[in-house]
């Protein structure tokens, strides 16, 4: 008789609770180290590379495959996706006509890179083109009938919005009654009714059978434009054949890597395949960002989601919305550079910002519940914040607290507007539009892991109220059950260049697909210092003497810091990612630490 199977996995090195309150476990089961092994044996992978790859789902005969993800193997027919043969008929005849379009897009990365893709397209077929990125603060996030008004009067003989427009009805509206054609790319959640405009093509339309609605928006784009150009070819248009649209492909990975969609199917060629793009810097306004990012070696899914995008970001948060998107459609390296130092000033101005907001949204935390083990929801408000970041203000309290967390900037009139982060498990889209539904928020909507909202202020109690009671039970067994998730464990002898290379080719990591994560077991703090923005550098030492230099970001105030700091000549276990760091033409290993726990 066959044992029975313990529904509790063993804790991985004995560690029921570390630093940041987790329990650590096995990524792979059993089951999973099977395939691992067969893995390895049958496709000659390395035995950790194959055990990372188990660990996520991707079985034996799709490794190969997986770990060479291409754009033609992995992109379906575009015309599968619904309206896309008639949007690209629309481009299509646009360009043919040399009709003067305009390009609406959103404020963040992705749009920027949507706004920019679609312009170099129609640039290529000599075709006018004006971008427009509404302000964040006065404006709000996509189209308003004001602005498409604007373009209808500037000329514009066909409207795209990117990245935006799926429940944008009475902006859209303004185009029909003005007999303007509107083409919507989309990739955001959208409800029953469609605005009126001539094709809506957004993956996650309920009508759309293509199975892409991990894609972001520029991916969309991405596959309009193949269509497009199909068409172009096919009518023979001089033009066309000289187009090669995979040198984009470094807009696309940019938007896809910094917009946190999976990194599934399509996602991993475009992103694999942008990344090799972007090596080549033929993009001179990616090319600016990286050199004034300071990014000396290889581009990397790091570089762009944690020092290229802030960058962009930061246009749309605190300046000139349509930074970004200019900086993404030039050729001139001089004017690229000079709008790259623009927005790396922004964004030294937004970290600035960040700072001092985010102490007193900790302060109102604690203030309002006490301890964060109290709270399911964290919801913080204040009048004089900066309301472009507030995302960022969501993001650090829900990383601090460990909660799905809101943070809300009121202005004088009482009108707040707010952005939500979740925790893995916890739908807070949802949420959010329950709200809406009961009449708490003026608008308001997301998917699960990030949403916006606006409320009154005179409805803040009753919005908190009501967070907590949907949230409470869900919230809280998602809470008591936190685990981290082991890769593997390996000495500071055994954290070679060699192995993160090895590592890398199971890549790219993010979301769906995330980085791998060690366990450096029973090893020695020799050093253990505060560095940077309270950051936490150490060095680890192995029994054999070798040593394995670490740091753990916005850590230093956290129980993890307090472990690290006060733990110098103790034995601990650390988990944490590789990675190898250029620095002064040398790479470097480091492991960048998440969680630690005495070593008992």
């Amino acid at each position: 008789m066959a044992e029975p199977v313990d529904p509790v996995p063993r804790a991985f090195l004995g560690v029921e609770r570390s630093a940041t309150g987790q329990r650590w476990v096995s990524r792979p089961d059993q089951a999973a180290q099977n395939r691992a092994l067969a893995m390895a044996q049958q496709h000659g992978l390395p035995e950790l590379v194959a055990r990372v790859l188990a660990g996520r789902g991707v079985g034996v005969d799709e490794a190969p495959g997986f770990l060479d993800p291409t754009i033609r193997s992995l992109m379906p027919d575009p015309s599968s996706l619904t309206d896309c043969d008639k949007a690209a008929a629309r481009l299509e005849r646009a360009i043919r006509s040399g009709e003067r379009v305009a390009i609406f897009g959103d404020y963040d990365v992705d749009g920027a890179a949507s706004s920019a893709l679609l312009y170099r397209f129609l640039a290529h077929f000599g075709v006018t083109a004006e971008i427009y990125i509404p302000d964040r603060i006065f404006e709000g996030y996509g189209p308003n009938a004001a602005a498409i008004g604007q373009l209808i009067d500037r000329g514009a003989g066909l409207i795209v919005t990117v990245d935006c427009g799926s429940t944008s009805h009475e902006a859209l509206a303004e185009a029909a009654t003005r007999k303007i054609d509107v083409v919507v790319i989309d990739h955001h959640q959208m409800g029953h009714e469609l605005p009126i405009c001539h094709a809506l093509v957004n993956p996650n339309r309920e009508d759309d059978l293509s199975g892409q609605g991990h894609l972001c928006a520029a991916g969309v784009v991405f596959m309009v434009l193949v269509a497009t150009l199909r068409l172009l070819r096919e009518k023979g248009h001089p033009q066309a054949r000289s187009l090669d649209l995979l040198a984009w492909l470094d807009l696309v990975a940019l938007a896809t890597i910094c917009d946190v969609v999976p990194l599934k199917g399509l996602n991993r060629a475009y992103v694999v395949k942008g990344l090799v793009a972007a090596r080549h810097m033929n993009n001179a306004g990616l090319a600016a960002l990286l050199k004034v990012a300071g990014i000396g070696g290889p581009v990397t899914p790091y570089h762009f989601g944690f020092l290229v995008g802030p960058r962009i970001n930061a246009g749309g948060r605190i300046g000139d919305a349509a930074l970004g998107s200019r900086l993404l459609t030039l050729d001139d390296s001089s004017e690229a550079e000079t709008i790259a130092t623009q927005l790396d000033d922004l964004n030294r101005q937004r970290q600035a910002l960040e700072v001092v907001m985010l102490a007193e949204a900790e302060a109102e935390a604690l203030a309002e519940y006490g301890t964060a083990e109290t709270a399911s929801v964290i919801v913080t408000a204040r009048e004089n914040w900066h309301p472009g970041i507030v995302g960022l203000l969501a993001a650090r309290l829900k990383e601090k607290f460990q909660r799905p967390a809101f943070a809300i900037a009121f202005d004088p009139n009482g009108k707040g507007s707010g952005s939500g982060r979740s925790i893995a498990g916890f739908d807070i889209g949802r949420m959010v539009r329950a709200a809406v539904d009961a009449g708490l928020l003026v608008k308001g909507g997301g998917h699960a892991m990030a949403a916006g909202l606006t409320v009154e202020r005179a409805k803040l109690g009753l919005l908190r109220a009501f967070f907590d009671e949907a949230s409470q039970q869900a919230v809280m067994a998602l809470a008591a059950n936190r685990s981290l998730k082991i890769d593997g464990a390996l000495s500071a002898s055994g954290a070679t260049l060699a192995l993160v290379d090895q590592i890398e080719t199971a890549g790219p990591f993010g979301s769906g697909h995330p980085q791998p994560i060690f366990a450096v077991p029973s090893h020695c703090i020799r050093d253990a210092r505060p560095i940077g923005t309270n950051h936490v550098k150490v060095t680890l030492e192995a029994p054999d003497g070798t040593r394995l230099e670490g740091i753990a970001f916005r850590a230093a105030d956290t129980p993890l810091g307090e472990l690290l700091l006060n733990g110098r000549g103790s034995q601990v276990h650390v988990a944490g990612s590789l990675s190898a760091d250029h620095w002064q033409g040398t790479r470097r290993i480091q492991i960048r630490i998440i969680d630690a726990a005495p070593a008992l």
